[in-house]
Parts: C-alpha cells; structure tokens; sequence
C-alpha cells in the first residue's frame, strides 16, 4: 500500500504560517480536498508534500521513507504532480508532450515503445484531446493545456496523486468530465488523490476527506462528513456560508 504522510510538519512562506506539527496521512482509496482563502498556503504546501520545497521542520514520507532521501525519478515512479497553471515553452506535439509522462519509467536513452504509445492515445482520449495529437502545443488554449498536462499524468500512472486546481481554466462542462475521469481512475486503481480547490461544492462533490487551511498555522483534516459545516467555512472564507438541499444533492453558498 503507497502512501503519502506529514509527521511534525512545520510550513511558513512569508506572513503565512500555513502549519504546524502537522501530522497527516493519505492512504490508498482516499480523495483529500484542500480548501483555505487566496494567500492561505494550498500552493506551498502542496509543492511541499511533492519534496519541491523544503518544510521549515519536520518530514514528509513517501512509503515509510524521507522524501529528501529518494531520488526524483523514484519519487516520479510512485507520486503525481498537476501545477497551478501549464506553460509550453518548446514546439512539439501533444501526443509527445503526453508520453513525458512515461520517462520515470525508462531506463537512460529507452524511447517509448508501442505500447507506451497506445497508452498515451487513450489518455487523450479520456480527456477529450484525441483528435490534436498531432497539434502542436503551442497553440493550445489555456483549459486544452490543462487537459493535456492530466493526460499526461494518466500516462505517468503513480500511485498517488497531487493536484493544484486541476479545475483551473476548465468550463463547468470540463470540469465535471475531467474530476469524474480522475476520481474514477484513482478508485479503480486504488490510488489516493489531494488536490487544492476553490470550489467547496466541487469539494464536497468528489473529496471522501477535507484538509481546511486557515492561514495562521491551524489546520482542520478529517472526514468530508465531519470537517465540512458552517462553522468550519464561515471561519474559513470569513464570511457566513449556508447549505441549500436540493434533491440527494448539497450546495455551499455565501449567505
């Protein structure tokens, strides 16, 4: 069983002391939802879970072993990382821009094999890019980048995933489509999943747990069930939040 875990975590970028002896665990199975306001650290500590930024004290532990202690390309193998936003700085194509994401997997100087390809082609397919694999990726728009950087991931195939807005720059359409393809995709593979969100509704749509960041070192995970309620977010977003009941469905709001 892969897991992802923060013992003692201390994390601080500026003004912001985003935690503090933080302990957390992600295990198999599990969709993790980080909410908090602009500023309050989701980015940071995000990068921080991945081993892209040191902690300020404590330890970040991929299977029972320091993160700091295991090379990117073993990292790679098992752990899954969507930035914020995607930027392509070189031409090429998007079905080459997909199979990147196999590279952890290859040995020095390997090229991707048949079956790599075939792998790459439906990944474009589940997000709905098969029809520009041949594009170059420099004319993408914004939400076919994002798209295409998730089809990579797919192609990547870790264990456990990290994403910062994976619904950033996406339509409602897209994102309902792509959140459903990816929580699909870990529960089949019993993979875990922590993502950043905006979105509380789209948090409580998908996520089985909750990270709350309130930006002052406190931090609130635990159930969705359990974390999320009106005391919780209205202290979060500081601003009076409601749930509307429609049908089996809930809706947060500002009141």
């Amino acid at each position: 069983m892969n897991t992802l875990a923060a013992r003692e975590l201390d994390v601080r970028i500026g003004n912001v002391h985003i935690c503090s002896r933080f302990d957390w665990q992600m295990q198999a199975g599990e969709i993790w939802g980080m909410l908090g306001m602009n500023g309050a650290g989701k980015t940071t500590l995000l990068h921080t879970l991945a081993g892209l930024r040191e902690p300020n004290a404590g330890r970040v532990l991929l299977n029972d072993q320091p993160l700091t202690t295991l090379s990117r390309r073993r990292i790679a193998q098992q752990l899954g990382v969507l930035f914020q936003s995607q930027y392509e700085e070189f031409p090429g194509t998007v079905i080459e821009s997909t199979l990147a994401g196999r590279h952890p997997h290859l040995h020095a100087w390997q090229f991707e094999t048949e079956a790599d390809r075939q792998l790459a082609l439906q990944a474009l397919a589940s997000v709905g890019l098969a029809e520009l694999a041949q594009r170059n990726v420099l004319t993408l728009s914004g939400g076919e980048q994002q798209r295409l950087a998730i089809a990579s991931l797919l192609v990547q195939s870790p264990q456990l995933w990290l994403l910062d807005e994976p619904h950033n720059h996406l339509d409602p359409h897209q994102q309902i489509r792509l959140l459903d393809r990816l929580v699909q995709h870990v529960q089949v593979h019993d993979n875990s999943l922590c993502m950043s969100l905006h979105d509380v509704n789209l948090a409580n749509r998908y996520c089985s747990h909750l990270l709350l960041l309130y930006g002052n070192a406190e931090v609130i995970a635990g159930p969705r069930d359990e974390v999320l309620n009106e005391a919780n977010l209205s202290r979060l977003y500081g601003h009076p939040m409601c749930c509307l009941q429609a049908g089996k469905r809930s809706a947060w709001l500002p009141a």
